[in-house]
């Protein structure tokens, strides 16, 4: 945790991309986010049981164990279990974007996470949507 400010939220973000993870965390840390990194389902759940995070922000595609599978192995530990899970997800480009956004949504909240963000969407937007989900106030 930061000690400088205990009042700062702690996210963990699991992706495979190297650049998404470090422009992405470095976006939130500007907003005031603890930020720690996981490049793959099974670190991201090694992790979170240490860190306990207040929010997952899980890539659905990933080598090795996937975001679902990680999802679903966070679901079934106690000592994580509610911690607050949201799907990035880059799916569904072709559909249009109403129907992409019931169907991720849906599958999202089928599975046990709270919602899903669209990587392609803009960062200053998942940092909203971000902020809405833990409970700050948006600047």
């Amino acid at each position: 945790m930061n000690q400088s400010n205990p009042n700062s939220q702690l996210i963990l973000l699991v992706d495979d991309e190297a650049d998404f993870r470090e422009i992405f965390s470095m976006k939130l840390k500007a907003a005031g986010f603890v930020v720690e990194l996981a490049e793959d389902g099974l670190q991201g759940i090694e992790k979170a049981k240490i860190l306990k995070p207040d929010l997952i922000l899980m890539d659905v595609k990933m080598p090795g164990m996937d975001g679902v599978e990680a999802l679903s192995r966070i679901k079934a530990d106690l000592s994580i279990s509610k911690t607050k899970v949201v799907f990035l997800t880059s799916y569904g480009e072709p559909l249009p974007v109403e129907e992409i956004q019931k169907n991720d949504r849906k599958f999202a909240q089928e599975l046990g996470a709270m919602d899903y963000i669209r990587k392609s969407d803009d960062l200053d937007e998942i940092v909203n949507v971000i902020k809405k989900i833990l409970g700050k106030n948006s600047s």
